[in-house]
């Protein structure tokens, strides 16, 4: 995330790297989107989720495209580097066989790139080598351009930190105080935590809230002086456990329904909630920003936008599945922000092992999500104010950007922990621009560099399908709209409150 170009590191199959899509896509949004969808209306609810979808991969293929441009780019300065060698050699004397390179090289190298292609060489669009989206940003945008892309990555960051703050010490708060189960809300909407209710004696649920609060900042703070390496097993454990509890739900839910005890009554349509389901479902779908990370250590990538086009439609499939099963069992006042939540009771899962585990859940995979994007947010601080052979005095390397990454999200989770908003502002206005405002200026800067560099007939092999001008001008327009009607949206209701 910190803008640089790694190795591609061990190669895995497409229909790999289609699951680990699915495992990036699937987190903590998909269990704020129940709620969302109670308070939205199914319908709407529906149409939106399908239609925000389609977005998503639209500008899932934008990236792509632009990671393609950006290795075509990296190989055409690779050869003019090896043009301009030739040249020095050749003024100097040195004959063609004193010059170790590779057989055949040389002629090629003289030719024009695409009199290489024909020949048989690797297509020059090859996604081979891991850009990232702050790399891919400096080098199709202004300086402008660079820093906006910037700003807006940290702020995403910022509230992913945020909501993970925040989801940690709800959960356990939750577990832990009495009456955590369908009595943790203080109005019938199930609008408000019921926050001065008794948890531990004279401790009240939100006194319990900012005691965890404090311990998850003690424990898990520190990871962000420090770099976080070797989590492979940590996310392969994860995502296991991630699984576990999404599939427990959807079946508990299913039987409580199938047994005729399904108390939700979900209404058509309801204007009033699709702010924050605009929100979660961004949030829901994000996976932008890791996409050099997914693509590009897939071996053959042919059919790459097929298989992302099957990814996409089997999450919106899992997610209509867990949130109509959602909003039909339980009633829309009872269905809590962390939708693990609502099992704990033991009205839905009869046994106390699985209520534990659902409860506890979040605790558990956002604790080893916490620090890798504490750290991810760190560096993006580093590379924003970092300048060409410039380096960092120890206190401001080691300790102010550690603690202006900590600081700000945990302050935020100590001042509210009303997780449907942070989701729902986090995605409408930060995930607005990843999702989509920089992946549509990336794949319109991306191609017209391509064209001034390598000439209007070159087709880039990983080109969108998205193609015509239309869509990129349709994306803009739509982030510019969802901007506008979330910004509306928040002044009105804060008017009438």
């Amino acid at each position: 995330m910190a803008g640089g170009i790694t190795d591609t590191g061990e190669l895995y199959s497409p229909y790999v790297g289609l699951i680990y899509m699915f495992n990036l896509i699937v987190g903590t949004g998909a269990l704020t989107m129940p709620k969302a969808f109670a308070t939205a209306g199914w319908l709407v609810s529906l149409i939106l989720i399908m239609f925000l979808g389609f977005m998503s991969y639209m500008t899932t293929t934008f990236v792509m495209e632009a990671m393609a441009a950006a290795n075509a780019q990296l190989r055409w300065k690779r050869m003019e580097k090896h043009k301009e060698d030739d040249d020095e050699d050749s003024s100097s004397g040195v004959s063609d066989n004193d010059v170790l390179l590779p057989d055949g090289y040389e002629r090629s190298e003289t030719r024009p790139i695409l009199s290489v292609q024909r020949r048989g060489t690797p297509n020059i669009f090859e996604i081979t080598e891991r850009i990232e989206m702050g790399q891919m940003a400096s080098m199709f945008f202004n300086k402008v351009g660079v820093n906006l892309f910037y700003f807006c990555i940290i702020i995403y960051l910022y509230g992913d930190l945020a909501i993970y703050a925040a989801a940690v010490p709800v959960s356990l708060m939750q577990v832990t105080c009495s009456g955590s189960g369908n009595n943790s809300y203080s109005d019938e909407d199930g609008s408000k935590y019921n926050d001065t209710a008794k948890c531990w004696g004279p401790i009240r649920r939100i006194d319990a809230y900012r005691i965890y609060l404090a311990a998850f900042t003690l424990l898990l703070g520190p990871f962000t002086f420090f770099n976080v390496q070797k989590t492979k097993y940590l996310q392969i454990m994860t995502s296991l456990m991630r699984w576990i509890a999404f599939v427990v739900m959807i079946i508990f839910a299913l039987i409580h329904i199938a047994k005729g005890q399904g108390e939700g009554q979900p209404p058509l349509a309801q204007l009033s909630g699709i702010r924050n389901l605009f929100g979660v479902c961004v949030y829901s779908f994000m996976c932008q920003h890791s996409l050099p990370s997914l693509i590009t250590p897939i071996s053959k990538k042919k059919h790459v936008n097929k298989l992302v086009l099957l990814d996409y439609i089997l999450i919106l499939g899992f997610y209509s599945l867990l949130s109509f099963t959602a909003i039909y069992c339980f009633r829309n006042g009872t269905l809590m922000d962390m939708y693990t939540l609502n099992f704990t009771s033991g009205q839905i899962v009869p046994y106390a092992f699985l209520q534990y585990f659902l409860g506890l859940f979040p605790v558990f995979t956002i604790s080893t999500n916490f620090p890798i994007i504490a750290v991810t947010l760190r560096n993006n601080w580093k590379t924003l104010f970092h300048r060409e052979g410039g380096t960092y005095p120890w206190v401001v390397d080691r300790i102010f950007f550690p603690v202006i990454t900590l600081i700000p999200p945990i302050l935020v989770a100590f001042c509210t922990h009303d997780l449907e908003s942070l989701v729902g502002i986090t995605g409408a206005y930060a995930g607005n621009g990843i999702q989509y405002i920089i992946p549509a200026f990336l794949a319109y800067c991306s191609r017209k560099d391509t064209q001034l560099v390598f000439g209007s007939g070159t087709l880039n092999k990983h080109l969108s399908p998205f193609r015509h001008k239309f869509w990129i001008g349709f994306v803009l327009l739509w982030g510019l709209f969802c901007f506008l009607f979330v910004t509306a949206n928040i002044i009105f209701t804060e008017t009438k409150l």
